[in-house]
């Protein structure tokens, strides 16, 4: 693997309304040997991000046409994932929330460093590698079970007593973290760091919130969980195999 975050070519889409910026971008990707395609409209990068195969999005807030929420959106509505990186002058809290919330991968605000942006960009990279080196052959051939809930990794698909769940993005990630791992606790700072790849505080509540929302899918009665358990003072786990079996 090289330093570039992977064995292989990466495919990046740009979609930001700034020309100067949107080069400079391209010009440091390309420098670590990524491919970049570039769209200044949001219909049109949307439409380029459904249309093609890309390995990252980076992906401008503030679009003339379509703006980086709703692009955000649309794209986590569909099945194949694609990892993003919201990149915008905006850096208000709540901003920041709702892309979390919405299933962006990192969010990096404007003005920003070159090399932080490349770093960024590695650290996706590296995360997405890591789930698709664990979602191979050690579970099962792919396949984990935990009482009654089924998941398939491989195409990220959730099954609870035979019927099917749509999850988001980040719920499904949260939930392969925790059924790969059952019984380990995990504070919410280390849910943000795994998932999300964040390193800061003050964002306990974007856990808060996709645990409920996943409880609300799986759990029959999510006041009174059997399968996401809370860690009093700490955060959460997930119930162990006897615990389930009793």
């Amino acid at each position: 693997m090289n330093e570039s975050g992977g064995s292989t070519a990466k495919r990046i889409l740009i979609i930001e309304d700034d020309q100067a910026l949107a080069d400079l971008v391209r010009l440091h990707l390309t420098d670590q040997h990524w491919e970049t395609v570039h769209c200044a409209e949001g219909r049109t990068g949307l439409e380029t991000a459904q249309g093609e195969t890309f390995d990252l999005l980076v992906l401008d807030l503030m679009l003339p046409d379509i703006d980086g929420f709703e692009i955000c959106r649309r794209l986590r509505a569909e099945q194949a994932y694609l990892p993003i990186l919201m990149l915008t002058s905006r850096s208000e809290e709540m901003d920041r929330v709702l892309g979390l919330e919405l299933g962006a991968d990192d969010y990096l605000t404007k003005p920003f460093s070159i090399r932080e942006l490349i770093a960024r960009v590695k650290a996706i990279f590296r995360r997405i590698e890591s789930i698709a080196q664990s979602s191979g052959t050690s579970h099962a051939a792919g396949f984990l079970r935990m009482g009654e809930l089924e998941i398939d990794l491989e195409k990220r698909k959730i099954l609870m007593a035979g019927n099917p769940v749509d999850l988001t993005v980040k719920e499904f990630d949260l939930l392969k973290l925790f059924c790969s791992n059952p019984g380990r606790a995990y504070s919410r700072q280390a849910l943000l760091n795994q998932v999300w790849g964040y390193q800061f505080d003050g964002y306990d509540h974007t856990v808060n919130s996709h645990i409920n929302r996943l409880r609300s899918k799986i759990e029959t009665d999510p006041a009174n969980p059997r399968y996401i358990k809370t860690v009093w003072g700490y955060g959460y786990r997930f119930a162990e195999p006897e615990e389930l079996d009793s």
